[in-house]
């Protein structure tokens, strides 16, 4: 069994990730968004029935926000959400998604870090879109 980081490990993780999302990352995020919303919604991961719902807010707000319909959005939440966004159409992360059973363990993390550091912010964004937040949640 493959055992994931802490989750202060996992929010440095995140944290680093974040400052390495420069212009051209984002450009390319947002261009494969539509793909990568479609892949989203095959993922099969009952261990973590949160995740479609999580990856699919976050790419929601991401586009909102670059497209500037939100502009309420601390820019590293952006950066943190354009990072997890990426981190989960990895084929290989710190669990690759091909393991049996731990598959996207580390991709539901890395999303639950986003979500957790940005609660107030991304709730609020919730709220103004009519998205329930209680069904984001922070949870797996």
């Amino acid at each position: 069994m493959v055992n994931l980081p802490a989750m202060s490990e996992i929010v440095k993780f995140v944290n680093h990730g974040a400052q390495q999302i420069t212009p051209a990352v984002v450009e390319k995020a947002l261009r494969q968004l539509p793909i990568w919303k479609v892949e989203f919604t095959q993922i099969n991961a009952p261990l973590f029935p949160h995740l479609v719902d999580q990856l699919e807010f976050l790419a929601d707000l991401v586009e909102d926000f670059a497209e500037g319909a939100y502009k309420e959005l601390p820019y590293v939440a952006f950066a943190e959400a354009v990072f997890a966004l990426t981190y989960a159409n990895k084929q290989v992360g710190i669990i690759p998604n091909f393991t049996p059973f731990m598959s996207r363990a580390d991709d539901s993390a890395v999303v639950r870090a986003v979500l957790m550091q940005n609660q107030k912010s991304l709730a609020r964004y919730a709220e103004l879109n009519g998205v329930d937040w209680t069904q984001i949640t922070s949870n797996p």
